[in-house]
Order: structure tokens, then sequence, then C-alpha cells
């Protein structure tokens, strides 16, 4: 991969439905960096899990498929490519099936300090190859980059949260505000890693900002910062 302009980390992290992974990928573009959806990890494993025909609160079943599965994500903002058993999953994993079962698996605490392992070893690797890399999720901050050279955490209204869902899923409104009401309270009530803010990052709300006006939001952090083409911890 060639050398990016940003040198670190950046962990965004928030809820669904705050524009993550659009500003996360547009961010890693623009800077030049890598990127790692860590939901997308979560994501494959669920749909392991049900492709075996487990009960997700089996969490020792759970466990098992997640030891063994052949998952691999590349870390390109441009190409994102989530391989389970060398057949590309992207779209899937988003499905209405994934969707409803991902909170359930990504809850037991072995399944989560199994693939944040991976996500460290990932993050590691760009970061050697690439200068840096934009890393979303819901622990990033807290827990898989704690040392990030900028945190930025995502918020926005459960209604505007709500709506963008919707019309990116052709949903109803009603609907997807019931699932958007779900997932947080399953996120941020868990035992292990539960959907929380890091100390120190920096809440950026989204709910009145379009896609541009977020990224200038972070575009002035990471200069703020002088995170492009120096040295920087992650």
């Amino acid at each position: 991969m060639q050398l990016g302009e940003l040198r670190g980390v950046i962990a965004l992290d928030g809820p669904s439905g705050t524009g993550k992974s659009t500003v996360a990928r547009r961010l890693a573009v623009t800077l030049g960096a890598g990127y790692l959806d860590t939901g997308a990890m979560y994501r494959a494993v669920t749909l392991a899990v049900l492709r075996a025909g487990i009960a997700t609160d089996d969490e020792q079943a759970v466990l098992t498929v997640a030891e063994h599965v052949d998952l691999r994500v590349s870390a390109d903002a441009e190409h994102q490519d989530v391989l389970l058993g060398g057949e590309n999953v992207g779209s899937e994993i988003r499905g209405q099936a994934v969707t409803l079962a991902v909170s359930a698996v990504s809850a037991v605490a072995q399944v989560r300090a199994l693939l944040v392992a991976r996500q460290m070893r990932i993050i590691d690797e760009v970061c050697q190859e690439r200068g840096g890399i934009v890393v979303e999720g819901r622990d990033i901050g807290t827990v898989v980059a704690p040392d990030a050279a900028l945190k930025v955490y995502l918020t926005a209204s459960s209604d505007a949260r709500a709506r963008r869902r919707s019309l990116q899923d052709s949903a109803s409104f009603d609907d997807t505000k019931r699932d958007v009401d779900r997932r947080d309270q399953l996120d941020s009530g868990r035992a292990a890693s539960p959907l929380q803010p890091a100390d120190d990052a920096v809440w950026l709300d989204t709910t009145n900002l379009d896609l541009q006006g977020v990224l200038d939001e972070i575009l002035a952090l990471v200069d703020e910062r002088d995170l492009r083409g120096v040295a920087a911890g992650r």
C-alpha cells in the first residue's frame, strides 16, 4: 500500500445512523489512509452463526464459530471486501437477519476479545504499511485503539438516525426507529465493551450536518492536531 497523509489512528465511534461508515470511508480516502469497519467483522461472524443454524444465545457455540471462521476484511476504503470462506458477503451482512442478530453475537465477551485482538493486529499492520488508518465502530476509542491520535464520537438525535437508516434500507420510519432504539439499548447495556464515548473523545453532533459538514469538522481536528505527514502515536 502507498503511504498516505495521515499519521496514526483516527477512532470513530457512535451509535447506528450517525453516518459513521460513510464518514469513515470518505475520511480515509481523503487522507490516503487505511480503513477498518469493525462492525463488518461482527456482522460476518453473525452470518456464519446463522448459516450454521446456531442459536445466538448459545454463547459457547457462537464462540466456537468465531474461533474457526475464515474471515478476511480489506483495509481499503474504496474496495471493501468482506470475505467469509472466500465468499464476498459484503451485501449479505447488511441484511435484516444479520442486523437483528448481530447485537447478541457481539455481546459475547469472548467473541469480542477474539475480534478485538484481530482488529489491533490489522491496525498495527496498516499503520506500518500506510502510515495511518481510520477505524470505525462502537468501542474503538475505549478498547480497540485507546491511544488513538484522534477520537471522535459521532452522535445525532434518534429521529434523525432513524430517518437516515430508513432511507438507506428502504424501510418504514417507525420500524427503523424501533430497531435503532433496540440497538442503542443492547449496545450500551452489554457487559463487554459497551457503547460509550472515550473520556478524551471529541463529541460531534451530526443531526444538522451533511456529509461534507462532518468531514470538514473532523479534518479541522486532524489539522489542529497536526496529524498529516508527521509522526503521531496510536
